[in-house]
């Protein structure tokens, strides 16, 4: 007997995560109790047709599962199979068989390769057709020809590269492949030894997905030249392309294919060129002119807007080449939607990118046009791990990695939502599967989104984990590495009751005073502010950190006065407002408005904590040549998120002439933090 679609994906769940329960299945699958008791008795009959322990059930509502079933699962380094095909999975065999087709496709060739009736092939043919109408193509049908796809060819070697990296993202997508487009698995290995020849050649190591699915779209590129469907002369630049070492790695895969026409070169070349890399032994040469130049200008403006000072920036920087370098091409060639799938930046992102979005215009500038929203997400995930790993002390933290086959937007996007889920370890890499088998550092933890071989403690997760399911996995992890349920996930329990029984005033204030009881019984500090809510701009500018004076007699004087109030709360010391007095004063990226200046400096130099203070001139102070400053916020940032949002806050207020000027003409300090505390509720982020 076989297993039907559903029932497979729920005992790859159950096997992966034994933690779940019945209502999470049901919320998840959209089933009533009904048709989940009916699935799980077909996965135990199927269990028992291959002589394997049944799934049982625990008084506490959780799935037992048994060890041998988990051993003989995992050691498949796969997910049960199942053998009916969905609708997505029936449009790529369409599609894969429409470009790689060598005789007439009729209606008949679709129903016998996918084994379903006629009506409902008609129906996916125009699931198909949708698919392809973003790359201007279309699926025709003859007499003569039967289906066709037709359009320009560049177009659709877009949609092949598509079509095959969503193809091998499924269960059976290897299989679909070899039946769709009739590739030998002999070909493919041969193709793969090319690409790994190609490795060695250029010093580098491409992501496993990239690996994967290269063998495949060389493959089907060459079976479409062969058909004599080449590709129609691009805005392609052949200087800039046969000079680099891709080009004279595309030799190495054409060396026995015959004629090859040399636009086809360049174009294989240039997917080359934009295919992904995790590893590069020559990423800190400069391939492309200025184009380290616009990161280290973007680096300096990143510093700028975010006030945080990074650590090591010759090492971020060689990063941002690695990742930056694939990234041109794609950009250059309008090739970005090609390769790699939006992905959303999570919401505490949100502060982040916001800055990153403003940090990247010397790389815009650099490209002389708009950096695609994914593109400027990646930066932003890359800056973020950055922040997360600067300061971490490795002697006393547990060490996780993070292995992801995926490729580069996966995998920082799971290396971010780590991060932020377990601020206690120390992520020291994210890596490919390749790289984690010789990965040489020690560590205590691995997370995967797929099974690994490895003496620690593994944790598989999905790549991209909603709310419930961050909340379990830190649960989870937290009682096998402490022993102990985290405070934060208390805290969420007691709100979450409190609320049900009695009117919750404040609710940042409760959960500050409710972390600090908690905190003695197992030692384990929430942090001054919930991970969810960070500070608003009124949180740090209140009456007692906002002062408003006559004037003063220097720019130093000023500055002096304005950290007055951090020095007095004990948020700074002495030693850090002389840190801001030894800055170039001619710094004009401080002044984030007219008449606005955010003057601070390196944390190191003597913060204890985050905070803001400001200081109203009636008789603006000269600064930076000709601007005459009135409102000087000074900002200590020793933590690396928790003040981006009021300083978006503060940016948009400085950037308001009329609410500017409203401060600016404020009778009293109490005026001037009620019109803040206004802004503040008006530009909440979620």
């Amino acid at each position: 007997m076989d297993l039907d679609r559903r029932s497979t994906n729920l005992l790859n769940e159950v096997v992966l995560n034994p933690g779940l329960k019945s209502h999470d299945l049901q919320r998840k699958h959209d089933l009533n109790r009904r048709q989940l008791k009916y699935s799980f008795d077909k996965i135990n009959d199927w269990l028992d047709s291959k002589n394997l322990p049944k799934i049982g059930r625990t008084r506490q509502g959780t799935f037992e599962i048994s060890p041998v079933l988990v051993s003989t699962f995992l050691k498949d380094h796969a997910p049960v199979q199942g053998t009916i095909p969905s609708e997505q999975e029936r449009v790529l065999v369409i599609l894969l068989m429409l470009l790689s087709r060598e005789e007439e496709l009729s209606l008949l060739h679709f129903t016998c390769i996918l084994n379903f009736s006629k009506n409902t092939v008609l129906n996916d043919l125009k699931k198909a057709q949708m698919n392809v109408n973003r790359y201007g193509l279309e699926i025709r049908y003859s007499r003569l020809h039967g289906y066709l796809l037709e359009g320009k060819e560049f177009s659709t070697r877009q949609l092949l590269i598509k079509t095959i990296n969503q193809c091998l993202s499924l269960t059976n997508g290897k299989r679909y492949l070899e039946m769709a487009a009739g590739l030998s698995e002999g070909e493919i290995d041969r193709f793969r030894q090319k690409i790994e020849d190609v490795e060695s050649e250029l010093g580098l190591k491409f992501t496993d997905d990239k690996m994967e699915s290269m063998p495949y779209i060389l493959a089907l590129t060459l079976k479409r030249i062969q058909q004599k469907k080449t590709i129609e002369p691009f805005y392609v630049h052949y200087d800039e392309l046969s000079d680099t070492k891709e080009y004279r790695a595309t030799e190495l895969i054409l060396n026995d294919v015959g004629y090859i026409p040399n636009v086809e070169r360049l174009f294989i070349t240039l997917h080359l060129l934009t295919t992904n890399i995790y590893f590069s032994e020559n990423w800190t040469e400069d391939f492309i002119p200025n184009l380290r130049k616009a990161l280290g200008e973007t680096l300096e403006l990143f510093e700028k807007r975010s006030c945080i000072f990074l650590k090591n920036k010759e090492q971020l920087l060689n990063k941002l080449m690695l990742h930056m370098k694939p990234a041109y091409y794609r950009i250059k060639y309008r090739l970005t939607d090609v390769h790699e799938m939006h992905q959303t930046v999570s919401s505490e992102f949100s502060e982040l990118h916001h800055i990153t979005r403003q940090a990247i215009q010397p790389l815009q500038d650099f490209f002389g046009q708009p950096i695609p929203e994914h593109e400027a997400m990646y930066l932003s995930m890359l800056f973020g791990g950055w922040l997360t790993k600067q300061g971490d002390s490795l002697q006393k933290k547990i060490k996780a990695v993070v292995v992801c086959p995926k490729g580069v937007s996966i995998s920082r996007l799971m290396f971010g939502q780590l991060n932020e889920l377990f601020p206690e370890f120390v992520f020291l890499e994210s890596l490919s599967i390749r790289e984690f088998m010789t990965y040489p550092l020690s560590y205590d933890i691995v997370f995967s989104s797929v099974y690994v071989e490895t003496e620690k403690k593994l944790f598989i997760i999905s790549p991209l984990m909603d709310e419930r399911e961050k909340y379990r996995l830190r649960k989870q992890v937290m009682i096998e590495t402490s022993g102990f349920v985290p405070t934060d996930v208390q805290l969420d329990q007691l709100i979450q009751i409190i609320g049900k029984h009695a009117s919750i005033k404040n609710k940042k204030a409760l959960t500050v005073e409710l972390g600090r009881f908690l905190e003695p019984e197992n030692g384990s500090s929430p942090g001054p502010w919930p991970e969810a809510e960070t500070p608003e701009l009124s949180d740090f500018l209140h009456e007692g950190t906002i002062q408003k004076k006559r004037k003063a007699e220097s720019w130093h004087d000023a500055v002096q006065m304005a950290a007055d109030p951090l020095l007095a709360n004990q948020s700074i010391q002495p030693s850090y407002i002389e840190a801001i007095h030894s800055l170039e004063e001619q710094d004009p990226y401080i002044i984030i408005g007219s008449g606005f200046a955010i003057p601070h400096a390196d944390p190191e130099k003597g913060v204890h904590r985050v905070a803001m203070s400001l200081l109203q001139l009636e008789e603006g102070v000269r600064y930076a040549g000709n601007h005459v400053i009135h409102t000087i916020v000074v900002i200590a940032a020793p933590d690396k998120y928790q003040h981006l949002k009021a300083l978006r806050q503060l940016v948009q207020l400085a950037q308001d002439k009329e609410k500017a000027l409203a401060i600016r003409q404020a009778k009293s300090v109490s005026d001037m933090a009620s019109l803040i505390e206004t802004h503040a509720a008006e530009n909440k982020t979620t």
